[in-house]
């Protein structure tokens, strides 16, 4: 399968090999793992939308369309889909590739919520948002 990567300005979020500490019972890649690794990528694009302290509030839409295996190489690419006051909406896309692959096809995209927070773990408003 070779499907079109995002241009998320080119360069994922967020690149790491899946490793054998996170498998799950089967030896396939921990869904959860996958999960946080897409969360890290969404918070690098929203720290930096932000300029602040932020806090993972929801994850909307999360599909598996294809297992994650040890040795491949998992590619987040994250782009901020919307601004509110104190919250930003992060579209997040995991691409995976084997070892010896050339292409890479998407696993999984989904979309996260975070709040800017102050240093007391209050919503804090977002620079440049009223």
């Amino acid at each position: 399968m070779n499907f079109e990567k995002p241009d998320y300005d080119t360069a994922p979020a967020l690149r790491t090999i899946a490793m054998p500490a996170d498998t799950n019972a089967n030896g396939d890649i921990f869904g959860g793992w996958l999960l946080s690794q897409m969360d890290l990528a969404g918070s690098v694009v929203a720290h930096q939308r932000a300029g602040s302290r932020i806090a993972t509030v929801a994850i909307d839409g999360m599909v598996f369309k294809h297992p994650v295996f040890v040795g491949d190489e998992v590619s987040c690419y994250a782009r901020v889909e919307k601004v509110g006051r104190t919250s930003i909406t992060v579209h997040v896309e995991s691409w995976a590739r084997h070892r010896l692959a050339e292409s890479a096809h998407k696993v999984t995209e989904g979309k996260f919520t975070y709040v800017a927070i102050d240093e007391n773990r209050k919503p804090t408003p977002i620079a440049g948002q009223n």
